[in-house]
């Protein structure tokens, strides 16, 4: 069994690191499940657990068991997928790699422009196939769920930050 957080020498509250790490293998499974790459889901779940929320490679390379060309890869791709961003330690070269509070309305967000590409394409589709076709068909009721969502997908952001700022406080 887990022994309880304890103080540290600074303290700071000192975790389980089995129980974290049992934590971040968890919800990486549920993020690689969900499609991620495995490395990123594994790298996001170590900065979400983290109490401050941002790690050196060096620290995630340590805690996760994996070599600085997996820790790079990994915060490229979460970098590219706005769900992690770097940032310079004061008086030093190295850079330290921070998940946000907001990183999943962040990353929702940042799919709108995904979405518009995606219904102008099958825009394109239906013309080129011709709506009255059943491939053209297809199309046009994917491209109608596309707008649904954009439409819903902004006002459900909407009413989060209503929510947000009434329970946490953050604008």
């Amino acid at each position: 069994m887990a022994e309880p957080e304890a103080l540290g020498a600074a303290g700071a509250v000192s975790r389980d690191a089995e129980a974290v790490s049992r934590f971040v293998e968890h919800f990486a499974a549920q993020l690689v499940e969900a499609g991620m790459p495995r490395m990123p889901s594994r790298v996001f779940g170590a900065l979400l657990a983290s109490d401050t929320g941002a790690l050196t490679s060096v620290e995630l390379g340590e805690q996760l068991r994996i070599s600085p060309a997996a820790v790079s890869g990994a915060v490229r791709y979460l970098a590219q997928v706005h769900m992690v961003s770097r940032e310079r330690e004061p008086g030093s070269r190295r850079e330290r790699y921070r998940v946000h509070s907001d990183q999943w309305y962040e990353a929702l967000t940042n799919r709108e422009a995904i979405i518009k590409r995606w219904e102008d394409a099958l825009r394109e589709g239906v013309v080129s196939l011709g709506a009255d076709t059943p491939a053209g068909a297809r199309l046009a009721e994917t491209l109608a769920f596309f707008e649904f969502m954009e439409g819903e997908l902004e006002s459900m952001m909407d009413r989060w930050r209503v929510h947000r700022e009434q329970y946490f406080g953050e604008g």
